[in-house]
């Protein structure tokens, strides 16, 4: 069941991608919705379940809540730190050429033709390198994404049924970024779509693995609330600002409120 499921999640990030590649002018009411219902799913569904079965307290706090704050911040540091490498490329690359004569410039010139051409919409002192780093930590997300989906069936169905809606809805926009940044930093668009396939690959890969294990109640609940703050984060730091960045429009945020509502809706009719 997880696998078909992650089968569905191939899917949506093969359209994020094609939507990153395509469509342009109404991206933002797709990004709004899947931020809508990644949130719908963390605040009505993960938090409570993980709650459940992980109820032990580590010094006065429940274990699924630490579990939620660490996920949180394990995603802001990892975006942080590739901010900081992307800040660190962006200086050397924009550092200042000697001009001392004809023959530097000659040789700068040779340089760059030997270098094969960047993308006509690649983004100005970029290095390719960031944004295949950028785009390998997506498919690492994407497979983490799996192993959650097929963590969740060893719950309930219904806790497979409100992870899937995360899942399938998350990674529409992760296929959309990891092609988005493989090309802005100036790859060619066949780099582009190999890692657009890895990150499509990934969820299955991950929700196959787990039926090689199980996992005891309480190290499940542990998981949840971990993956709860991951998406959290994924969904207000990253997916909403995105969503809202060019087009701050009422549409916009009534796809975000329908997406926690359609959750709403699911996790009443799952009880």
């Amino acid at each position: 069941m997880p696998v078909v499921i992650a089968l569905g999640a191939l899917v949506m990030t093969l359209l994020g991608g094609w939507t990153a590649h395509r469509v342009t002018d109404r991206r933002h009411l797709i990004l709004g919705l899947a931020g809508g219902l990644m949130l719908g799913v963390v605040g009505l569904d993960l938090l409570p379940e993980a709650l459940e079965v992980a109820g032990d307290e580590v010094y006065g706090v429940p274990a699924a809540l630490l579990c939620f704050v660490g996920g949180f911040l394990l995603a802001h540091a990892v975006e942080r730190l590739l901010a900081e490498r992307v800040a660190a490329h962006h200086v050397v690359e924009s550092a200042p050429v000697a001009t001392g004569g004809a023959g530097t410039r000659a040789e700068a010139g040779a340089g760059a033709a030997g270098r094969p051409s960047a993308p006509a919409s690649a983004l100005p002192g970029r290095a390719p390198q960031v944004g295949l780093t950028a785009a390998a930590a997506m498919v690492g997300h994407s497979a983490m994404d799996g192993v959650a989906l097929g963590l969740a069936a060893q719950v309930s169905d219904e806790m497979t049924l409100a992870v899937a809606v995360a899942v399938i809805a998350h990674d529409f926009a992760d296929g959309f970024n990891t092609y988005t940044l493989t090309s802005l930093y100036g790859n060619a668009r066949r780099k582009a779509v190999l890692m657009l396939g890895a990150d499509a690959v990934a969820p299955v890969v991950g929700a196959a693995s787990t039926l090689l294990f199980t996992v005891p109640d309480q190290a499940l609940g542990i998981y949840l609330g971990f993956f709860g703050g991951v998406l959290l984060y994924l969904a207000a730091a990253d997916i909403l600002p995105e969503a809202h960045h060019d087009h701050p429009a009422l549409s916009t945020l009534g796809c975000t409120v329908a997406g926690v509502g359609f959750v709403w809706l699911v996790v009443g009719a799952a009880h």
